[in-house]
Order: C-alpha cells, then sequence, then structure tokens
C-alpha cells in the first residue's frame, strides 16, 4: 500500500506539469492584455505599455515566462496578482478554507441524502415509489444550480427567515452560525449530486440483488435489512464512491455558479473574477490548485477501495 501511494504521488509531478503547460499556453491565448488591464483602457500611451509589458514580463518570449514561473512555484511563491498587487499565496490562503468548507459540506450532504434515497428505491417492491423516486433525481438533475440557489434564498431567508443571507462566520469561532451561514449553498450544491448519488445507488443495488452472496444471506434467515446493510450495501458502493470522488473534486473547483449566487469569496469566484480582469497568475495558480486537490482526492477514492472489498490489492 505504501509503496502504491509512494508512486502515485510522483506520477503527479508529470501530471502537474503537463496542466501547467496547458493552463499557462491558454492563458496567453484569452484575448487581453494585462499591461492594458493595470493601466485602464482609457490610456493608450505605447511607451507607458511597454514599461508596464516590461516590468511583468510580458515582453519575454513565452517559454522563459513559463519557465521562470515554473521555478517560482517549485519555491512556492506563486507570484503577485497584476490587479491587486497583493501575493496570489494569501489570496488562495484566504479563499481555500472557503471552497474547501463548501465543498465538504456539500458532499456530506449529497452522500446523507442520495445513499438513503437510492437505497429505498433499489430494494423497495413498490413500482409506485420507485417511479416517484426516480422523478424526483431527474428532477433534482434537471434544476440549474443558479435558480435553485435563488429559490432557496427566497424562501429560506427572505421569506422564512431559517437562515442568514450571504454571512459565513469562521467555523472556529461559531461553529453554528458558520453551518447555519454554509447550509443554502451547500445544499445547492447537495441537489444535483444527491440525485446523481441517488441513481447510481440504485443501479448498483438492483445489479447485486440477484448474486448468489444475496440468496446465501437470505437463505441463512438474515433480516431484509442486514442483508442490505451487510452484503448488498456494501458491494455496491464501489461505484458510488468513484461518482462521489469525481463530485468531490468538481466542488473542489469552487462550483462557481454557487460561489456567486451566494457571494462566497472562494477559489471559483476568485477564478472568475481573474478571467474577468485578465489576472492571468491568479487564474494559473487557481487552476493549478484545484488540479492538484482533485488528483489527491482521486487517490483517497482509489484507498477506500480497499475497505469496502478486500480482494482488491495494491501492489
Amino acid at each position: 500500500m505504501q509503496r502504491y501511494v509512494a508512486q502515485r504521488l510522483v506520477l503527479l509531478i508529470p501530471v502537474l506539469l503537463v496542466i501547467s503547460a496547458l493552463v499557462f499556453s491558454v492563458m496567453h491565448l484569452i484575448p487581453g492584455d494585462p499591461a492594458q488591464v493595470i493601466l485602464g483602457f482609457e490610456n493608450t500611451d505605447p511607451a507607458q505599455l511597454a514599461a508596464v509589458r516590461r516590468d511583468l514580463g510580458l515582453d519575454r518570449p513565452v517559454y522563459v515566462q513559463y519557465g521562470g514561473w515554473l521555478g517560482r512555484i517549485a519555491t512556492g511563491n506563486f507570484g503577485t496578482s497584476v490587479r491587486t498587487g497583493r501575493p496570489i499565496g494569501v489570496l488562495l490562503r484566504e479563499a481555500l478554507p472557503f471552497t474547501i468548507e463548501l465543498a465538504v459540506y456539500g458532499v456530506a450532504l449529497a452522500v446523507l441524502i442520495g445513499i438513503p434515497v437510492g437505497t429505498l428505491a433499489g430494494t423497495t417492491s413498490s413500482r409506485t415509489a420507485d417511479g416517484a423516486m426516480q422523478t424526483l433525481t431527474l428532477l433534482g438533475l434537471s434544476l440549474p444550480a443558479f435558480w435553485v440557489g435563488a429559490m432557496f434564498i427566497l424562501l429560506f431567508s427572505v421569506y422564512l427567515r431559517w437562515f442568514p443571507v450571504l454571512t459565513y462566520p469562521s467555523l472556529l469561532e461559531t461553529p453554528w452560525g458558520n453551518l447555519r451561514g454554509f447550509f443554502l449553498p451547500a445544499l445547492t450544491l447537495a441537489v444535483p449530486n444527491a440525485a446523481a448519488i441517488a441513481r447510481m445507488v440504485r443501479a448498483s443495488l438492483l445489479a447485486v440483488r440477484g448474486e448468489e452472496y444475496v440468496k446465501v444471506a437470505r437463505a441463512k434467515g438474515l433480516s431484509e435489512a442486514v442483508v442490505v446493510r451487510r452484503h448488498m450495501l456494501k458491494n455496491a458502493l464501489i461505484p458510488v464512491v468513484t461518482l462521489i470522488g469525481i463530485v468531490a473534486g468538481y466542488l473542489l473547483g469552487g462550483a462557481i455558479v454557487v460561489e456567486q449566487v451566494f457571494a462566497i469569496p472562494g477559489v471559483g469566484r476568485m477564478g472568475l473574477q481573474a478571467i474577468v480582469q485578465r489576472d492571468y497568475p491568479v487564474l494559473q495558480a487557481v487552476v493549478l490548485v484545484v488540479t492538484a486537490l482533485f488528483v489527491f482526492v482521486n487517490l483517497l477514492v482509489d484507498l477506500v477501495y480497499v475497505f469496502l472489498d478486500p480482494r482488491i490489492r495494491y501492489a
């Protein structure tokens, strides 16, 4: 196991190198000039524009710029924002906690909702109940996140006043206030993902319920709840865990729409603002950090497989 983890961590290096090269290249294909953004579009003095480009290193060949950027990244220096002049590392430290908490909260709600609903749909003998759950999950997958978030704000914050509007206190200072503040955006993220998890759980349970080990468990006289929990669900969770890993990686990307709707100062919103402002260094750092987190999440998913299925072994 330790050897496998070490190999995966080593393989992370070329993956990040390829991603960094792609990101750096694509950023320079986006129309716009960071130097012009800094000076303002009303300022068209060629001398000033050339001076700013020289200060930013934009007058050098792209491969030279990439090499310098990669060298700084290797030392933990993400550079500075061309828009604000603040260190990008500081900006990431400020934004990442919001995005990570939102992602963890959203995944937790999606799992807590999706697995029970999917289990009920996959084990019920009522076609009506199964059809109703199928309809609900399809509805959850179809509704756009920005509309769901807006409706949640109107219903639960404006009319019912159950949850605060756009306030996100520190988890360490006010845990209950923090959980209440993040509940609606996390639930907005959880709705489509819970629907996807529920459909996956249902399909997996339907696939394993005719297996011999399930029939043997029932023949032993075990209750249906024990058969489902100990035998069917555990084996059916392997593809579900894969889906949860993909969902977690997506949510770590910032869930840009939800962060925008709820005005959460996370990584997704930070990356979107960097696109609008042509802040290449910030956008490159955001994509690189999110990619690294996504790869680590997939590594954790691979390790969880061992606990769900003892037959899986990593060399």
